[in-house]
């Protein structure tokens, strides 16, 4: 059974000042280290796709425990960490302009590892064109960190954000169990709170209408049912609001394309040049319009952490739970190569945190 919970991830901005920073690579070093030592980099990528265990070891690095930057800076920190000839793993991706560079390192820990790249750069490609377009719900990505072992096993943490709420959404990812890469894909997606209307083409629910945008496209149907121009709510009372789509005829050249490639599968659909959210959009309402297939319009941040919330929202904090990933970071320090100041203040870090989140 999937366990749930939530956090506010408020957009702060600025940057970790170096003093800190500089500290924080330290101990991600140590931590990665001693993990990937004792269970191997197969089950550090697990426990960095899982959202509380990450937010619990950007806790411990010593970085804001309810700010945005926890995901970026906790993953700039692991980059700088993480060396690939000692640790087995690879780091790629980023913040902004970093994060386009993903396919480039990603070759590069290809080559590193002996490994095919070429996997590794569809899995970024598909994971963020699925969560900024399969999953419509306002939060734009800006940040993708990929991270994969010397065995080709792979973690992707991604973020975006809401510019009217101010807030931030983290996705995670991992290929551990991972059947497909367009139904129920995520170990985890942490948020301040679930959104209203979203489209989510990845839910379990959106299947027929996943199978039916394939079909109307592929059988190159689509001008037969838009008018070539419009798509109308024909159904208003039942379906979300803003739903007149309007094609261009750039919109309507994608999908002409789209007919030529003759796409195998939903993945190879959404991979295409130009199919962004309004196509995809488009595709679902005209499954639901047509076909009776509606998608999925309810938000996936339901699942999302494992230890619940302090005020008991969605349900009490699991203690138990809580106090094992606590008593894990703790022995992590205590086993580590750091320098006895830096490990009392990373002692002391973590037992802050803990003092706030029981109180």
């Amino acid at each position: 059974m999937r366990r749930t919970g939530h956090a506010n991830l408020p957009l702060h901005g600025g940057h970790a000042p170096r003093w800190l920073f500089n500290r924080m690579v330290k101990l991600a070093n140590a931590i990665t280290s001693i993990i990937i030592e004792e269970h191997g980099s197969r089950e550090f990528l697990m426990r960095l796709s899982d959202p509380f265990w990450f937010q619990s070891f950007s806790c411990i690095l010593g970085f804001d425990w309810h700010s945005s930057g926890t995901t970026t800076t906790t993953c700039a920190a692991l980059k700088n960490a993480v060396r690939p000839e000692e640790h087995g793993i690879f780091v790629a991706g980023g913040k902004g302009k970093a994060s386009r560079k993903t396919p480039i390192e990603l070759e590069y820990a290809g080559k590193f590892f002996d490994i095919e790249s070429q996997d590794l750069i569809r899995a970024s490609r598909l994971v963020a064109k699925v969560d900024n377009s399969c999953i419509q719900d306002s939060y734009q990505l800006y940040h993708h960190t990929f991270i994969v072992d010397e065995n080709g096993e792979w973690t992707v943490i991604q973020q975006g954000l809401n510019n009217n709420s101010g807030y931030a959404r983290r996705y995670h990812w991992s290929n551990q169990n991972l059947e497909s890469f367009v139904e129920e894909p995520h170990t985890g997606i942490a948020s301040p709170s679930r959104e209203k209307n979203v489209l989510n083409m990845t839910s379990t629910k959106s299947r027929s209408a996943r199978n039916i945008s394939l079909e109307i496209v592929c059988e190159g149907r689509l001008q037969e049912y838009t008018g070539q121009r419009t798509l109308y709510n024909y159904n208003i009372l039942e379906m979300p609001p803003h739903h007149e789509i309007i094609l261009s005829e750039k919109d309507l050249q994608v999908f002409q394309k789209v007919y030529e490639i003759q796409p195998r599968n939903y993945e190879e659909l959404i991979l295409v040049k130009g199919m962004g959210p309004k196509k995809i959009r488009a595709l679902a309402l005209l499954s639901d319009l047509v076909y009776g297939e509606p998608p999925s319009w309810e938000d996936p941040v339901k699942y999302t952490y494992a230890h619940g919330g302090k005020d008991g929202y969605p349900y009490p904090v699991e203690k138990e739970v809580y106090d094992n990933t606590i008593q894990f970071l703790e022995d992590a320090i205590n086993d580590s190569k750091l320098e006895k100041k830096d490990k009392l203040k990373a002692l002391r870090s973590l037992k802050d945190f803990m003092s706030r989140k029981r109180e």
